[in-house]
């Protein structure tokens, strides 16, 4: 598989395009102003504590108070609680030793949010999601650092390797290494990414990592809340982070600065890949360059077309998603079963790329075309769950119900991507009606009328071909255009012309200049 990076830098913000052999997955929007955004650390002050709910409301600075679940405050809520006072109380302008740090009993799963965060204190957050719609963000107290081949958690001893490799032995080897070169006070998660690395590749991910983590207690001396501490990666390295592999064969960029910090990065991260990034500077935008714009135009409609016939209808609630699969002219065999299945098959692959494409979360719920035999319902299943492993948001899917409907969940970080692909239409401004044209010529006539009596003479009246048509039906003697000629005295030249939308029209002179009324 062949995956490209598109940047396109804009005054308002920056949109990244993932191409997978082409085809668009993933479309992404950062703004200039971003704030906010998932893995931001914030100094936040609690304002309020709902016991029912067992949740906190917390301010960091947005329109709204974020909000704090219990289950999201770590079970070393007390260590950071404490690691958040004594950062902002250190003396000198100087953090203290992490590694000495005395870190606090954890909290049980089942207590009470008010048992911990009583007294409302100031502390250290993550933003877990976005602002969406009228809600604040999310928060979550378990605060993490991710890099390219590891992933550290403060205040924990735990080293956890990725299930994803598969590998026994593999998985003992880094286990073995991070246990020797991790800081004491930090959890480790080794990433999938990390899998045939050697000792000097994980140690320099980690000792940045560290670094980050110096950076957050420097940041945190006296400071008050509520304050941003630490911005998250641009969404060009974070995604340049989590994805960069040997599949990735070219990223491009159509802003200089930006350039130059993504080759930086890549520089550091993966010296081998820096002749992937060139940069972009012919005349037309990029993402036309690329033919992105067209893609996107084709996949956030209502309706997505398949490339055999078959289509989606993607429909959005308050309460879920729907996708519904038609088969449209698509006929594969005479076997009705099989054109169902091979139907679902391409709709399931599209379903998942429009997941990701439009960042859709919460419960989506597609209706596929009615199979009889469990085996193929159990294959449509299993292929909407390969078509999804390359999903980096967390989800699951559910079998096939009875009534043929297959239940999604996703994880939901941001507000979804809602693009408009359709535009106004220049005859009747959206509204779907125009001028009849009895209407139009009684218009048409009326201006005509007024030039004549301002001693205008040999007029040229060009409209669009249809009218065209109207009014020089009957030929010489019965069409509109004589009929004008016998009434004022005056030739009246009528032209057509293809650009014009249905009800323009437009006067010239003999010199075929505009008249303007």
């Amino acid at each position: 598989m062949n995956k490209e990076l598109i940047i396109n830098a804009a005054p308002q913000g920056v949109e990244i395009a993932l191409l997978e052999d082409k085809k668009l997955v993933e479309l992404h929007h950062e703004k200039t102003d971003a704030s906010f955004a998932v893995g931001d650390l914030y100094l936040g002050k609690v304002k309020k504590l709902i016991p029912g709910l067992n949740a906190a409301f917390v301010d960091v600075g947005f329109e709204k108070d974020a909000f704090l679940h219990y289950t999201d405050l770590s079970p070393y809520a007390r260590s950071l609680l404490k690691f958040t006072q004594q950062s902002i109380l250190a003396a000198n302008d100087k953090e203290f030793d992490f590694g000495t740090f005395s870190v606090e009993p954890e909290i049980v799963k089942t207590g009470k949010i008010n048992e911990v965060l009583s007294g409302k204190p100031n502390i250290l957050v993550q933003i877990l999601k976005e602002p969406i719609a009228a809600k604040g963000p999310r928060l979550s107290c378990e605060i993490s650092l991710p890099g390219r081949f590891v992933v550290i958690t403060p205040f924990n001893d735990i080293v956890a390797v990725s299930r994803k490799i598969h590998s026994s032995d593999e998985r003992k080897r880094l286990q073995k290494i991070v246990e020797a070169i991790k800081p004491k006070n930090f959890g480790v998660i080794v990433r999938t990414a990390a899998e045939g690395k050697n000792t000097a590749e994980l140690h320099e991910d980690l000792t940045d990592l560290v670094a980050t983590w110096k950076l957050i207690q420097h940041n945190l001396i006296g400071a008050a809340a509520p304050a941003k501490i630490l911005s998250e990666q641009t969404k060009t390295t974070s995604m340049l982070r989590d994805l960069l592999n040997e599949d990735f064969n070219k990223i491009v960029v159509n802003d200089r600065n930006l350039f130059n910090d993504t080759r930086t990065y890549i520089q550091r991260i993966a010296a081998d890949k820096i002749d992937i990034v060139s940069f972009y500077s012919n005349g037309s935008p990029i993402f036309d360059h690329f033919g992105i714009t067209k893609q996107v135009k084709a996949a956030f409609g209502k309706t997505v077309n398949l490339p055999s016939g078959a289509y989606l209808i993607v429909e959005h609630t308050e309460a879920l998603h729907v996708i519904d699969v038609n088969s449209g002219y698509k006929s594969v065999s005479n076997n009705q079963e099989q054109n169902a299945l091979e139907t679902n098959l391409e709709a399931a692959e599209e379903i998942a790329r429009q997941l990701r494409l439009r960042d859709l979360g919460g419960i989506i719920v597609a209706d596929f075309i009615d199979m009889k035999l469990p085996d193929n319902k159990r294959k449509l299943v299993e292929a909407m769950e390969g078509f999804m492993r390359t999903d980096r948001a967390k989800h699951a899917v559910l079998p096939i119900s009875k009534f043929g409907l297959m239940q999604i969940t996703r994880q939901r970080m941001k507000p979804e991507i809602t693009i408009n692909t359709q535009e106004i239409c220049p005859t009747c401004n959206g509204t779907g009606k125009i001028s009849s044209a009895l209407i139009l010529e009684d218009e048409i006539e009326k201006n005509l009328s007024y030039l004549l009596n301002h001693q205008h003479k040999d007029l040229i009246l060009t409209v669009h071909p249809i009218m065209y048509a109207y009014l020089t039906k009957g030929g010489w003697l019965f069409s509109k255009k004589w009929k004008w000629r016998r009434k004022y005295q005056q030739a009246i030249r009528v032209q057509e012309n293809n650009n014009y939308h249905m009800t323009e029209f437009h006067f010239f002179d003999k010199q075929e200049e505009e008249i303007k009324l």
